[in-house]
């Protein structure tokens, strides 16, 4: 494993745009990094699509929409009233402009039509923690880092973004079902891929191999208790999957006017 945070992604995934394409170099990328960067900044130094060969959907991540406590709701439909009934008072934290927690807040607004004022922090973590603080009403953040504050009560959680109500939490009700929408889903989630040009035989051999370790126990269990859905896909499915998400979140950052830092 070789970290190379920075540069909206684009450090680590120029790495492996230039790397062999011999299926020894690897990126494992993000929705930020290869779904939503593309639609948000003009100049890449790389293609997402082009300069990638897709390998396999990893893991997603479900999406849940928590408030501070404070805020006199308890449902998506109240969330959606009182913010309309009450224009200018709500706002919502989000880990950065262009971010997933940003940008699944704006197709909420976009939905719904309603009214939130956005307040970007600078990461995650201080974003959530002026949520549990007060000093902002709502946040569309990761189970992963949401989990804690809403197993003590210092957050409270609306509704998730998957398509399916999740397992540990039966009670809570997707945002689709809670605004009885067809279709509202949002996750975070990590895919791989290798170089263009890497061979086919071993491009399906790395997706065979990615898949079948996301199903033995051991793994799928650590997955699921970090917050995440193991997932394991084709090449094809990925690369069908990544162009879904390419075109929704386009749609989101065109209609929400967004511009990368």
């Amino acid at each position: 494993m070789d970290n190379k945070p920075g540069g909206h992604g684009f450090i680590g995934g120029l790495q492996v745009a230039r790397a062999q394409p011999d299926g020894l170099t690897l990126l494992v990328g993000s929705t930020g990094s290869t779904a939503i960067n593309p639609k948000l900044h003009a100049n890449m130094p790389y293609h997402a699509t082009r300069d990638f060969a897709p390998i396999s959907l990893m893991i997603a991540v479900p999406i849940v929409l928590s408030i501070n406590p404070q805020l006199p709701v308890r449902s998506v439909a109240e969330l959606v009233t009182y913010a309309k009934n009450n224009p200018g008072k709500v706002n919502y934290a989000s880990a950065g402009n262009g971010a997933s927690s940003h940008l699944t807040a704006e197709y909420f607004k976009h939905v719904t039509g309603v009214s939130m004022t956005h307040i970007p922090y600078k990461g995650q973590a201080p974003a959530i923690a002026d949520v549990v603080a007060g000093h902002a009403h709502v946040m569309f953040d990761t189970l992963v880092s949401s989990t804690p504050h809403l197993r003590s009560g210092k957050l409270v959680a609306l509704g998730v973004t998957s398509r399916t109500r999740l397992p540990d939490y039966a009670d809570l009700p997707t945002v689709a079902e809670a605004l009885n929408v067809r279709d509202f889903e949002a996750s975070s989630w990590s895919a791989m891929h290798a170089p263009a040009g890497t061979p086919k035989e071993v491009v399906t051999r790395l997706s065979t191999e990615v898949a079948a370790l996301l199903r033995t126990p051991a793994v799928a269990k650590r997955i699921a208790d970090l917050g995440g859905v193991p997932v394991g896909s084709t090449p094809e499915q990925l690369a069908e999957f990544q162009r879904a998400e390419e075109e929704k979140w386009g749609k989101v950052i065109q209609l929400a006017k967004i511009k990368a830092d």
